[in-house]
């Protein structure tokens, strides 16, 4: 989906990097400043008009500026209306919102570790190839496949972009884009590996995200992907995933991994937080038959506005903080309830930890959906890192 072209603009920065408001290096130091409104522009016709710009609050420990929404799009319904200040996609025409805090708390580090599935490699189910932009391979079940990938007994045991500063390079469709990957400590390429790929937040990058998520320790035994997002919007990189860019370049990434490595095609995971939870969300309606389970945090669907909720089955962990001025809280309800129609979910609930946290009942079985509203801004929950890993790991 063309998020960028198709709105004209996209909503107000999501996040920005500095180093004041927490210890994993997101927002600006105290105050913020405050940046332009970004403008929507007006269009004729169609269902996604009618957007206002989105202005943009100062960012940092007490921001307090507020942007200015542009003029409304005539004609059409506005499904996504426009916002003002921090309050960015607020209902009413023109945007309107004040700017406000948007510092992020602080995610633990520690945990336990585990030594991860020790399966031996075998062969069957789908397996990538490399080279090119799409994963082939054998059928395989809704929600992942099953045993080796192709690269497992391969004499690759080291990779080539596993250090921060050193990353790899794939063209997709004719640009050029970087990532990176890291295998285990102790990699053995007889035996099968989790991946986990990790997705900045906008205005963020993958030399960010590498430690963002902190599961590296909570899951040593895996192989972590790592990418970098493409300007969106003016505001830095992100993931519009315009006309199903950022999909492709993962489907890639994962192919050139599973031909190089040795993973297990029924463990691939993904999380993000903001705009790289809206990645993840775009993952688990477009890709739902090859990811395991994605970890979505104050994300929504402004990856992939095209989601129909119909696909196979994924399995989901996700949070939002009932404060959130940057992406509303009802946006991230709607991303989760395009899952939860996937998973054929009912509406009970029943409390799991860590609290707040709710688990859907009458999901398809083995994809659960777990919901964290928290009390908080637009941020990382404290509990984000042990939570997602206790549920990969649960697969």
């Amino acid at each position: 989906m063309d998020c960028v072209g198709s709105l004209g603009a996209m909503v107000a920065v999501l996040t920005v990097v500095g180093g004041a408001c927490s210890s994993n290096g997101l927002g600006n130091g105290s105050g913020g400043s405050s940046t332009p409104a970004l403008g929507g522009g007006s269009g004729a016709g169609g269902s996604m008009v009618g957007t206002g710009g989105a202005g943009q609050g100062g960012f940092g420990a007490s921001s307090t500026a507020s942007g200015t929404g542009a003029q409304p799009g005539s004609g059409g319904t506005s499904s996504v209306p426009g916002g003002g200040g921090s309050s960015t996609m607020a209902a009413g025409a023109g945007g309107r919102g004040s700017g406000g805090s948007t510092a992020i708390t602080t995610i633990p580090s520690g945990g336990s570790s585990d030594a991860g599935r020790d399966a031996s490699a075998s062969t069957g189910g789908r397996s990538g190839t490399g080279g090119g932009t799409t994963v082939d391979g054998g059928p395989a079940s809704a929600g992942g496949g099953s045993g080796a990938s192709a690269g497992c007994g391969s004499s690759n045991t080291t990779s080539a972009c596993g250090v921060k500063g050193t990353t790899c390079t794939l063209d997709v469709s004719g640009t050029s884009r970087t990532y990176y990957v890291q295998l285990p400590s102790s990699y053995n390429s007889s035996k099968q590996y989790p991946i986990i790929f990790q997705f900045h937040p906008w205005g963020g990058s993958a030399d960010q995200a590498l430690t963002l998520y902190q599961l590296n320790a909570k899951i040593p035994d895996a192989i972590y992907v790592t990418p970098q997002g493409l300007d969106a919007g003016g505001n830095g990189p992100g993931w519009a995933n315009t006309n199903g860019q950022d999909i492709a370049f993962t489907k890639a990434m994962l192919a050139d991994v599973q031909a190089k490595y040795c993973s297990d095609n029924a463990r691939i995971f993904s999380v993000g937080f903001s705009y790289g939870g809206m990645m993840s969300f775009a993952i688990g309606c477009e890709m739902s038959n090859v990811f395991r389970a994605i970890a979505p945090m104050s994300g929504s669907l402004y990856s992939d506005f095209n989601c129909k909720g119909s696909g196979p089955h994924v399995a989901m962990w996700g949070s939002h903080g009932l404060n959130d001025t940057v992406v509303p809280i009802a946006d991230g309800r709607a991303a989760r309830d395009k899952i939860l129609q996937q998973n054929h979910c009912g509406t009970t609930t029943t409390a799991v930890d860590p609290s707040p946290c709710m688990k859907y009942q009458g999901c398809d079985s083995g994809y659960d959906v777990t919901w964290c509203e928290w009390d908080g801004p637009h941020g990382i929950p404290s509990f984000g890192s042990s939570a997602i890993a206790a549920f990969f790991k649960q697969f």
